[in-house]
């Protein structure tokens, strides 16, 4: 058996790259006579930088003795940082870890620290671990996570996550963290076995990223007592300053369904914060119309306006991040020894680059993109195939507990007081039919939301937090038309209305993720919004509402594969029936 790599160069590389110092051979580039940021300094310098193949031979004031074949690039009017790291990606919100990671990668983030959920969901859970492996081979840096559980109510959650599975990830180089742990109220209530893999993670030197909005001080300091390190879900400056206190190491966010960066920077510098310099930035997953206005770059850009100091505002995207996840001898700083990932900037006060740079390869030179230079192999990705029929028979609305959505994602319990035995509900209020049925057609759970929309026939959607089939709808007939498309083209999300298709995303990449380019991708959940507010949707994030309606970590009510379940009592209320 071939015994991984740890480490990125072998011993014949090493002497290689201080042969170069020694000036006995030459580097391939040279950044000469540039404005960079010194992370270790906390300061620009002027300077020139060697890079030989991946990896940055020299950065000071000196120049190579050797220059034989040696490119030399003359930046004295540009300014280069670190490559922007985005340490809470979700990569499969509609688009999949390459397409978010090629898209993002062109304004410069090129490090991404990514959850594995929907591998762990989609894939056989033996090939879950080598698909990811094979990210290791791009010029882009993928690292993961390892979840500790599902954020739902599965049928057979100790199937998905036993000890062995959970082990294996966090034996893997590549796994930096074990979380998000969105099941931390088990763990404070005495799931010992949660603990135990907290504590594994500890032990193999892996951070633990809890997930609590709203905690209070006393519950912050439990679990920084139980073994979790850093926390992404703080809402206000206030809980930024309670998890530093307990210390917590604290990743601001800003994304589709929590834009709060602005607000936690003035917030903070309100109660005289002094250093922005150990605090980190996230984006969280966030929907693809989000990223127009960029990735990273977008919230280092953020900071800058919000009055943080630019250097300490490329660290919150970079230094910091590398080293909250002991990466810095590797990355998130130019200095000697250091992956040559960096970004060339036209101004310090844009971070938006003309040039970028990863693992000695050029992702964009110049404002033009390069060629890509890694394609993943999706054949461990099971595909959704429905080999199964859903008919009239199965859509039988009787239940008398329905569920109102507050906004987005929040959701309330409701009394049902309409009669949900016709085949199509009235289009004068905005109670629409409910369905989640297994992908596999095992099962299903049928009741009535609120809120959602209140003039659409029917939206069919294998987009969820489980890869189930959710059917929303004011026709009993749209329902099934919009499911066989669905079926049709192998998974996605389709709009339909008397009869009319008005929309659909295919998702051919396990019903969840599309193979499209970012850029394709966002027009079309442009228009799944645009299309969702003419027949009445309130909010402004459908896919969040889609994602989350299956998911546990957020009150009050949700439909899950155990059945209707009220995450507050912790408890089924109506529980699923077979087909």
């Amino acid at each position: 058996m071939r015994v991984e790599q740890r480490f990125p160069w072998k011993i014949s590389h090493l002497r290689d790259h201080t042969s170069i110092l020694e000036g006995t051979k030459s580097p391939d580039l040279v950044l000469a006579n540039t404005n960079y940021l010194n992370s270790t300094l906390h300061q620009w310098v002027k300077g020139n930088i060697w890079i030989y193949q991946d990896r940055i031979i020299y950065a000071g004031s000196d120049m190579p003795e050797k220059l034989n074949g040696t490119e030399v690039l003359h930046l004295e009017d540009k300014w280069i940082v670190p490559g922007y790291i985005e340490p809470h990606v979700h990569p499969f919100q509609l688009y999949n870890p390459h397409s978010f990671g090629e898209y993002a990668a062109k304004r410069g983030t090129t490090t991404f620290i990514q959850d594995n959920l929907m591998l762990l969901l989609l894939c056989d859970k033996k090939k879950a671990l080598p698909f990811m492996q094979q990210f290791k081979t791009s010029p882009l840096t993928y690292y993961w996570w390892s979840r500790l559980d599902s954020q739902t109510e599965l049928r057979a959650e100790e199937e998905v996550f036993t000890n062995g599975e959970v082990l294996s990830w966090l034996d893997d180089p590549s796994v930096l963290l074990a979380g998000e742990l969105t099941s931390w109220p088990k763990l404070a209530e005495g799931d010992d076995l949660l603990l135990s893999w907290v504590q594994e993670a500890r032990l193999r030197y892996k951070r633990v990223e809890g997930h609590l909005p709203g905690a209070s001080e006393k519950t912050i300091a439990k679990m920084s007592l139980l073994g979790v390190t850093g926390d992404h879900e703080a809402m206000s400056g206030d809980d930024v300053w309670k998890r530093l206190e307990q210390g917590l190491a604290v990743t601001l966010r800003h994304s589709s369904i929590r834009p709060d960066l602005p607000k936690l920077i003035r917030e903070l510098k309100e109660r005289n914060l002094h250093s922005f310099d150990s605090l980190m930035m996230t984006t969280d997953g966030s929907s693809p119309s989000f990223y127009e206005s960029g990735v990273m770059d977008q919230l280092v850009r953020i900071a800058i306006e919000e009055g943080v100091e630019p250097i300490e505002a490329y660290h919150m995207a970079s230094f910091a991040i590398a080293k909250y996840y002991r990466l810095d001898y590797m990355q998130g700083m130019i200095a000697t020894g250091r992956l040559a990932t960096l970004n060339i900037l036209g101004d310090p006060a844009n971070p938006v680059p003309e040039s970028v740079m990863s693992k000695g390869k050029w992702i964009l030179k110049d404002g033009q993109e390069q060629e890509p230079l890694f394609t993943p192999d999706w054949s461990d990705i099971q595909p959704l195939e429905i080999d199964w029929t859903l008919d009239a028979d199965d859509l039988q609305f009787s239940m008398p507990c329905g569920i109102d959505m507050v906004n987005n994602v929040i959701t309330k319990p409701y009394s049902v007081s309409i009669d949900a035995s016709v085949n199509e509900l009235p289009r004068d209020n905005d109670e629409s039919f409910l369905m989640l049925v297994d992908r596999y057609g095992e099962w299903k759970i049928c009741t009535l939301i609120k809120g959602f929309a209140s003039n659409l026939g029917g939206l069919a959607s294998s987009f969820s937090s489980t890869g189930d089939i959710l059917l929303i709808g004011k026709s009993k007939k749209d329902l099934l038309d919009a499911f066989a498309r669905m079926k049709e083209i192998g998974g996605g999300i389709v709009l339909m209305d008397q009869g009319e298709m008005l929309h659909e995303i295919p998702l051919p990449l396990g019903g969840v993720m599309s193979d499209q380019p970012m850029e394709t991708l966002i027009e079309g959940e442009k228009k799944l919004r645009d299309v969702l507010k003419e027949c009445g949707y309130a909010f402004d994030d459908p896919v969040y509402t889609l994602l989350f309606l299956c998911s546990t970590h957020l009150p009050y009510l949700r439909v899950t594969q155990r059945g209707i379940y009220d995450v507050k009592k912790k408890t089924v209320l109506f529980p699923t029936i077979m087909r």
